[in-house]
């Protein structure tokens, strides 16, 4: 039953991810707002977060973001590069999280120090995989000052929210946590409902 209850919150905190990037991110992108990208990966570290404070072991951040790709994957039109940022995101935030908030010592400077570096690094990570491994062409073509531009300027921009947001993720976690193992019956099910929801929402929408 616990391996049962972990996967679903994954599959909880992918799909909360995965609708933003569906719903919301088809909506800023499509009517170019700027930075989209940025509120996209804002709301990201948030979900990453909480997810952290209900369920703090490495590897558990990596998932999220993997369901949240395949999320996008089913429910939207394939943008692979959009995928491995996605991917990039939580498995970056995976490595920082594990690191710095493995204790609950200045948990709130850990928390803000993680959002920090994950915005930075997983900005960074994704930047050179995509224009030097994965060859993408808008990467390519954009060359290095595109990619400065897209780490340095939008990522510090998301750097600095997230270093406020992710602590205040993390609480909520936390505090959810304390309370869910109050009620456990009911915290299987309401992730098993709103996952579900989730995934018949984007179908409607």
């Amino acid at each position: 039953m616990k391996d049962i209850k972990l996967w679903l919150w994954l599959l909880l905190f992918g799909s909360l991810w995965g609708i933003v990037e569906v719903v919301v991110g088809e909506i800023l992108f499509g009517y170019d707002v700027p930075y989209a990208s940025v509120w996209l990966a804002v709301w990201a570290l948030f979900i990453l977060a909480v997810g952290r404070g209900v369920m703090n072991r490495a590897g558990t951040s990596t998932f999220i973001g993997a369901f949240a790709a395949v999320f996008k994957l089913v429910n939207a039109s394939p943008n692979y590069c959009h995928l491995l940022a996605i991917f990039a995101l939580g498995l970056i935030f995976d490595v920082f999280s594990t690191v710095l908030m493995k204790d609950n010592r200045r948990i709130l400077l850990r928390c803000s120090l993680t959002g920090l570096l994950s915005a930075y690094g997983g900005r960074a990570f994704f930047a050179l995989l995509s224009t030097y491994i994965m060859r993408y062409e808008h990467w390519v073509t954009g060359g290095s000052e595109y990619i400065l531009g897209h780490i340095f300027v939008r990522g510090s921009i998301a750097a600095l929210i997230s270093a406020a947001v992710v602590p205040i993720g993390y609480t909520i976690g936390i505090n959810g946590e304390i309370t869910l193992k109050k009620h456990p019956r009911w915290a299987f099910a309401g992730s098993l409902v709103t996952s579900v929801f989730l995934w018949a929402l984007v179908r409607i929408v």
